[in-house]
């Protein structure tokens, strides 16, 4: 049976023109969504109830932010290695380099999982060698996992923290992870993205337990169950579509970042903007790091 295609359009929220637009999260405590523009470095913040939208730039790369137990600081994972960031300003504090023999890397996404430990990934910043992977780190150890790929993505956890899913772009792969006592199991194939879809970017997990896949160069936002059947299509109108959250105070409206790198302006004029949309589901409340 088909996906159903949602009848909404996501429309413009904030017409940021990210070159890489990317890891939405969203702060519940102060009603802030936070996301990055990688290509161009910043971290942007918009508080959807008011007030113009700020944006951060910043002298290296970040691939996401992650909120921690004050509202006034993130760790951020920048191309060099995991840092801490006041959003009031200051310089970054380093926590951790995961790779310093691998110069070329960057990270490229991260998420708290229920067990509050961060997953993130890395990937190679010329996309092209398998020089990529996934690491969990609880604050103290740092381990490895999920093999070797040239562009990670994802993570994201399930509500009841026994599955974490992440994404080989390369391989135009979604995978999942059981979870149990700090371990991570094999990566098994979850979705493979067919011809014509573009290639699985970020996603989200919302309070159902379904992944939200975003299609890089595919349009739209897929939602699947966690067996992997497309159950919904959400058409979003630009190409380069990256990662989703869900955001606002009830959790009912998801925010879908993307990108404008490479994009005839004539052709897709909303590259890179901020789109929100309601869905009719809901997502989890985003997680915090003990740091």
């Amino acid at each position: 049976m088909p996906p159903l295609i949602h009848p909404q359009t996501p429309r413009v929220a904030v017409p940021c023109g990210c070159a890489l637009g990317e890891q939405a999260v969203w702060d519940h405590r102060t009603g802030t969504l936070l996301w990055v523009d990688i290509e161009e470095p910043a971290l942007w913040r918009h508080r959807p109830e008011g007030g113009e939208p700020a944006r951060l730039a910043l002298d290296e790369p970040l691939g996401f932010v992650a909120l921690t137990e004050d509202p006034d600081t993130v760790v951020a994972g920048f191309r060099s290695g995991l840092a801490r960031l006041r959003l009031s300003g200051g310089p970054p504090e380093t926590i951790l380099v995961p790779e310093p023999d691998r110069p070329g890397n960057r990270l490229n996404g991260g998420t708290v999982a229920p067990d509050g430990a961060l997953y993130f990934g890395s990937m190679d910043a010329a996309e092209a060698q398998a020089t990529g992977t996934f690491y969990r780190w609880d604050g103290r150890d740092l381990t490895r996992f999920g093999g070797q790929m040239p562009v990670t993505n994802g993570p994201a956890a399930s509500p009841d923290g026994r599955t974490l899913y992440t994404v080989d772009t390369a391989a135009g792969t979604v995978r999942a992870h059981g979870l149990a006592q700090g371990g991570v199991g094999e990566a098994r194939a979850l979705v493979q993205f067919e011809p014509g879809w573009g290639k699985p970017d970020g996603l989200t997990v919302d309070a159902e337990g379904c992944i939200w896949v975003c299609h890089y160069g595919g349009s739209r936002v897929t939602r699947f169950t966690p067996d992997g059947e497309a159950i919904l299509v959400v058409p979003v109108p630009t190409a380069l579509v990256t990662h989703c959250a869900f955001i606002g105070p009830d959790l009912a409206t998801l925010a879908i970042t993307t990108a404008r790198r490479d994009r005839d302006p004539r052709i897709d004029p909303m590259a890179g903007h901020l789109f929100v949309v309601e869905t009719g589901n809901r997502g989890q409340p985003s997680r915090s790091l003990a740091v």
